[in-house]
Parts: structure tokens; C-alpha cells; sequence
């Protein structure tokens, strides 16, 4: 039996159904509660990772090796809001203001501060960026502009009182004064996508290296028949050369904000 985190997506939906070959751990609401057992403990045979923190495990010998199977992606752009209350503020006004965001190395901030660099001029050491935990991987190091919100403090509440000025939210927020700031963030969205030829990766599938190539292909052709099983959703991409360039664009985001040393080939990531 393989000790296996998986939350509860469509694509991932018949294969849970295989507690024979699984012994899955209960998930209320998202995986990524689980990231830090998995890159920290090493607990899991097989898990839901985010693209992000797997290639910082990568970068700091965690034995893990990546499937070639998106359980979630979605474009960015919605996700970083500001209090319209307070004042307009745009993408380029961020130079010198506080942002928060959950964690640095999340894969959510990691997308949105490519796209505010690329997209909008920003130069991403130069806003202060607010977090509330630590990082998945505990050798990670935040870059000197980086501060830890004071201990209680929630993210939504600290933009509403006007503590930050602007946030990257896990969903869209509800509250009609928190607004997107990259404005029309569907459109965006679209021109990224065409420029690119790439969707914004969120979480894949890892195996543990102990586990024998032979199992892994079962692994994965297991996720495979559940994800035909779903319809086959198109953003939910599975197979090498079928993600190959959402690899490509996830390990140069990575590697521009520092948090891998290097561009690993998509190779790598899946050995």
C-alpha cells in the first residue's frame, strides 16, 4: 500500500477509489495543508505537490520525483487585490508598499510576481513583501525584503484595516471593496496564455524516489484512466511533451526570482 495525499479534484476522483492499492490520508479543503509532511517528513509514497515547492525540494535534495499529471492549474491574475476603499492603486504604484501573501515561495505569489516583473515594470525587490508562515521547505530563505506579519494577524483583515496595501488571496474575495488590481484579470490571463503557449501550473503528482519505476507508471496510468474518466479536461494537462512548455515557463519563473539556482530541464524534474 502506498501512504498517498491526494485532495479531492475531478481528474483525482475514480483514482481514490483504489483504496486496494492506496492508503489515502483524509484532506478537508486543500492539499497544501499537507506540503510541509510531504517535503519536511517525507511521509508520503505519493502526493499532490505544487509546482513551486517542488522545485525548491529539488533544489534541496528531497527525494521526489514529479509525474507528468496537473490535478489543478488556473491563471493568476484574479488573485492579487487591493482595498478599493482606501484609494485606486495599480500594478505600477506597488515600488515601496507592503503586499501580503502567505508564504514567499507559495506557487500563487510565485505567478504573480512574474507577471507583475514581465507584465508591469515591477521590480519585485522593491515591495515589501508580507507573509504569514514559513515556507514548505524548511531551507528556504526569504530575501531580506520579506517580513512575517505580526502572529494573529489574517491577511483579509490587514488589507481591509489598510495594514497592506495590497495581497495575493488563496480565492477571490467576496468583499465588494477588494478589488483585482491587474484590472480585466481574464483578459490578462489570455494574452499571458498566448504569449506563453502555456497554462500557470498549481499542483502536479509526486512519487517518492524509493518507489520502483515500475509502480510510478502504474501510479500514473491510473491517474490517467481517472482523468478520462473526468472528460479529459484540456486545462488539466497529462503527459510529458502535453506539459513540457507549462514546465519550461514554471522552472524560468522560478529561477528569475532566485528561488531554484538554476533552470532545471524538465527532465530533471521527473528523475
Amino acid at each position: 500500500m502506498l501512504k498517498t495525499l491526494m485532495g479531492d479534484h475531478a481528474v483525482t476522483k475514480q483514482f481514490k477509489t483504489r483504496a486496494d492499492k492506496f492508503d489515502f490520508v483524509e484532506v478537508k479543503g486543500s492539499a497544501a495543508t499537507f506540503f510541509k509532511r510531504v517535503v519536511r517528513d517525507l511521509e508520503f509514497d505519493v502526493a499532490e505537490m505544487a509546482i513551486m515547492t517542488h522545485l525548491i525540494a529539488k533544489t534541496h535534495g528531497k527525494p521526489y520525483r514529479m509525474l507528468p499529471f496537473v490535478v489543478l492549474a488556473r491563471f493568476q491574475h484574479p488573485y492579487l487585490v487591493y482595498n478599493a476603499a482606501r484609494g485606486d492603486l495599480k500594478p505600477e504604484d506597488l515600488h515601496g508598499k507592503r503586499v501580503g501573501v502567505r508564504s514567499y515561495s507559495v506557487t500563487t505569489g510565485a505567478w504573480i510576481r512574474g507577471i507583475l516583473a514581465e507584465d508591469h515594470g515591477i521590480d519585485i525587490g522593491r515591495v515589501r513583501w508580507v507573509t504569514f508562515e514559513e515556507a514548505h521547505v524548511a531551507e528556504f530563505r526569504d530575501p531580506p525584503n520579506v517580513e512575517r506579519a505580526p502572529a494573529g494577524k489574517e491577511i483579509g483583515a490587514m488589507l481591509l484595516a489598510g495594514e497592506i496595501d495590497a495581497a495575493i488571496m488563496p480565492a477571490v474575495p467576496t468583499d465588494p471593496n477588494l478589488k483585482p488590481l491587474i484590472r480585466d484579470p481574464e483578459a490578462a490571463g489570455k494574452r499571458w496564455a498566448e504569449r506563453h503557449h502555456a497554462i500557470q501550473l498549481n499542483h502536479l503528482v509526486v512519487v517518492k524516489n524509493s518507489v520502483p519505476k515500475k509502480v510510478a507508471d502504474e501510479v500514473y496510468q491510473l491517474l490517467v484512466e481517472s482523468r478520462k474518466a473526468a472528460g479529459d479536461p484540456p486545462l488539466l494537462p497529462a503527459g510529458l511533451e502535453a506539459n513540457r512548455k507549462n514546465f519550461e515557463v514554471a522552472i524560468d519563473c522560478a529561477y528569475k526570482q532566485r528561488l531554484i539556482p538554476r533552470r532545471y530541464t524538465v527532465e530533471e524534474l521527473l528523475s
